[in-house]
């Protein structure tokens, strides 16, 4: 089975990190989210993967290459206008129409079963399935209603929290069979959330959704950005974290220097190259990012540091994000 991943957003709701580096490409735990959601399809058997780009492409395709070293064939898709998320698969259909597939949002953070999310779509046995997910507020999200057996019945896009019909979000990860081409339009701007989804259920074309129970997240805004570096360092979600674990939640990776006289609580990541200077103080979750540099007597405290930033001596850093121009 193949896989697309939708990654040409310009991402404005993470802006100004997104003047800095595409939204697929924001780090969580010194990690770009990309790469955490192309290890969770490696490990659930995916190994051909598209992606459309758009925003900063040269950063996405520079980072991942071909796939080599995670072991998977990557083709990218350039838009130079974007074609929305419908539109976007549309204008992948020689590549992904062959058979079932799956499209995921480049800007989730999850540990999602998709091998239990296949299989519920095959047991539908309709045109598509959709992950779905309780939330407190559906505002923020596109809301399907579903029927006793899971089909979808209705579909609102980003409704006031008082008119929304369910609780029920949509999480951006879908299965679809080649059919859902026919429904899609071609070399336009379609979306899935605002026409597809919703003509689908006028026209009575069954189409279900899968309740998920695993983690996810909406990183595409700041708030939920910063919780998702901080859910995956207290492990609440299950991603791959880098480095060596010196000591219960603190890793260090190669080359960093913390010295003896720093103190780190957990949890904490210390990137790539990165050093600390003599009496820094690291109170969790904190990540550091690969080549910063943390002055002598430093203290941070739930903080993010993006690759490359200083912090001067003596600096004292609470809640906040942190980056540098390049």
């Amino acid at each position: 089975m193949r896989a697309m991943i939708m990654a040409a957003g310009k991402g404005t709701r993470l802006r100004p990190l997104t003047d800095l580096l595409p939204k697929p490409m924001v780090p969580i735990a010194n990690r770009p989210a990309l790469y955490h959601i192309l290890r969770l399809l490696r490990r659930h058997g995916f190994r051909e993967v598209v992606l459309n780009l758009h925003h900063m492409a040269d950063a996405i395709t520079s980072y991942l290459g071909e796939g080599t070293q995670l072991g998977m064939e990557l083709t990218y898709s350039y838009e130079p206008e974007l074609l929305g998320t419908a539109g976007g698969v549309k204008n992948n259909e020689a590549f992904l129409r062959g058979d079932t597939f799956l499209v995921m949002s480049g800007d989730a953070l999850t540990d999602i079963d998709l091998t239990g999310l296949i299989a519920a779509h095959r047991r539908n046995g309709s045109i598509a399935t959709v992950a779905v997910k309780e939330v407190a507020d559906p505002s923020l999200y596109g809301v399907l209603v579903v029927d006793d057996d899971g089909r979808v019945v209705g579909f609102q896009e980003k409704p006031p929290r008082e008119e929304a019909l369910s609780r029920l979000c949509n999480c951006g990860i879908y299965v679809f069979e080649p059919e859902i081409f026919s429904h899609i339009l071609a070399g336009q701007f379609d979306d899935f959330g605002s026409r597809v989804f919703p003509a689908l259920v006028r026209q009575h074309i069954p189409f279900h959704a899968h309740r998920i129970d695993a983690y996810w997240s909406d990183v595409g805004n700041l708030a939920e950005y910063v919780r998702g570096n901080i859910d995956a360092l207290s492990r609440r979600v299950q991603v791959e974290l880098p480095g060596e674990e010196v000591r219960p939640g603190i890793w260090v990776e190669e080359g960093a220097q913390v010295p003896d006289s720093a103190r780190l609580e957990p949890p904490v990541i210390v990137g790539r190259g990165s050093t600390l200077g003599d009496g820094a103080v690291v109170e969790g979750p904190v990540v550091i990012g690969g080549s910063c540099k943390v002055g002598a007597g430093a203290h941070l405290m739930r903080t993010l540091l993006l690759p490359g930033c200083t912090v001067p001596n003596g600096a004292v850093l609470v809640e906040g994000v942190v980056a540098q121009k390049p």
